[in-house]
């Protein structure tokens, strides 16, 4: 790849791509978004980088914008930190902190990081596969898969048994020494599951009964992408924090934060700070992208064009039998793949991911190729025209796969 412009990808042969990954998820304005370029070049010329030891007007306007627009609860903001995982773990130190306990719960198929905590934390057996040191305190559960329900339930009789058998798993399966549960509002790597709606309110119960931190992980979700500044707004739950990384950069800037309550704040920076974390290029990056995102009728597109992306996609799951489920928010939309009897096709869902290229589309897969989504998450400057071509391409694809 030599070139970016919007939502395009140019490679070296001259062939122009869709980037329906949005670069990992973190172009949430696409490639070279004039307004974050000019951002960075103009801060360039005064500051690039001083030790977080000092204080600089970007860092001090980010923190307090990031906390202007989050759910009430939160107040602080922590951006000492450099990637999603380094912030999920500095979450899970606040939380251990103001509760004097230790343990993690995390749901099955997450992917909360890469770090030795993180990829330990997560839902995912692959991932946990050649960890030498396994990190003791972590509990996987049962996510809100309501299409393929762990405890073979229908969503509108279970009850959300998912969350009401989480006094079980504290019961008998923790040490009865937990600090929070982490959770990826929208599964991101985990093929994009949707929890149904009260949700979070029966977990955020759950975590007030047990004196349980809940932590939102929205590295995939914030920052515009379900077409609200944050999912914790879509799902309408009060978060005891709040992670951010990867669009919150716009264009591809390196910036990531925790947003805490009152009562997880005050961690010391011995504890938890990085060397590229307080980045003064990224923080004007961040500003600028929120500033833009935050536009009401921004967002209103972003909710537009997701909708339209989804009725599509639900009309195509009707004529095209290895499309098994269709789900999402916003731009972060998942679409499932069977085989011929209804189960997860993770072979052909890869082999789909590589031949929409050939119609113009860059397409990831989830649970790095090992699961059966195919996952449509373009940057958040996507027009309806666009929407319209992603659509028709996809389609495209679909339909040859179908003939075969």
């Amino acid at each position: 790849m030599v070139r970016g412009e919007g939502i395009y990808l140019f490679d070296a042969d001259g062939r122009k791509y869709i980037d329906c990954a949005s670069a990992t998820f973190n172009l949430s304005l696409g490639y070279s978004h004039p307004k974050v370029i000019n951002a960075i070049k103009e801060q360039a010329d005064q500051l690039i980088h001083v030790t977080s030891s000092f204080q600089t007007d970007a860092i001090n306007k980010l923190s307090k914008r990031l906390v202007e627009l989050s759910p009430e609860r939160i107040t602080k903001a922590h951006l000492k930190v450099s990637g999603g995982s380094v912030a999920n773990e500095g979450a899970i130190k606040m939380a251990q902190r103001a509760t004097g306990k230790r343990d993690i719960i995390s749901l099955f198929r997450s992917h909360l990081g890469q770090t030795m905590m993180t990829a330990n934390l997560s839902g995912n057996a692959f991932r946990r596969a050649n960890s030498a040191l396994a990190i003791p305190g972590g509990l996987q559960v049962p996510d809100p898969y309501c299409y393929r329900c762990f405890y073979g339930q229908d969503p509108s009789s279970c009850n959300f048994m998912c969350v009401q058998r989480l006094d079980d798993f504290l019961e008998y399966a923790s040490s009865g020494n937990v600090a929070a549960i982490m959770v990826e509002p929208i599964s991101g790597n985990g093929g994009n599951i949707v929890p149904p709606a009260g949700y979070f309110q029966r977990l955020r119960e759950f975590c007030d009964r047990n004196n349980i931190k809940l932590i939102l992980d929205e590295i995939q979700t914030g920052i515009g992408r379900t077409g609200y500044m944050f999912a914790a707004e879509y799902f309408d739950v009060e978060p005891d924090a709040i992670t951010v990384a990867k669009g919150l950069g716009g264009s591809g800037a390196q910036v990531a934060g925790i947003l805490a309550s009152d009562e997880l704040g005050g961690l010391p920076s011995h504890e938890h700070s990085f060397t590229y974390g307080a980045n003064v290029l990224s923080a004007v990056a961040a500003l600028t992208t929120l500033d833009v995102i935050s536009d009401p009728l921004f967002l209103e597109n972003v909710r537009a064009t997701g909708s339209y992306i989804l009725f599509r996609l639900e009309e195509m799951k009707k004529k095209y039998s290895i499309i098994g489920d269709v789900r999402g928010v916003g731009l972060m939309i998942g679409i499932e793949i069977n085989d011929a009897d209804g189960k997860p096709d993770s072979k052909l869902t890869n082999w789909l991911a590589d031949k929409a290229m050939e119609y113009g589309l860059v397409i990831r897969t989830s649970r790095y190729g090992f699961g059966n989504v195919l996952k449509i998450r373009p940057p958040l400057i996507l027009t309806m025209e666009e929407a319209e071509m992603i659509c028709e391409g996809f389609e495209s694809l679909i339909r040859e796969v179908s003939k075969v």
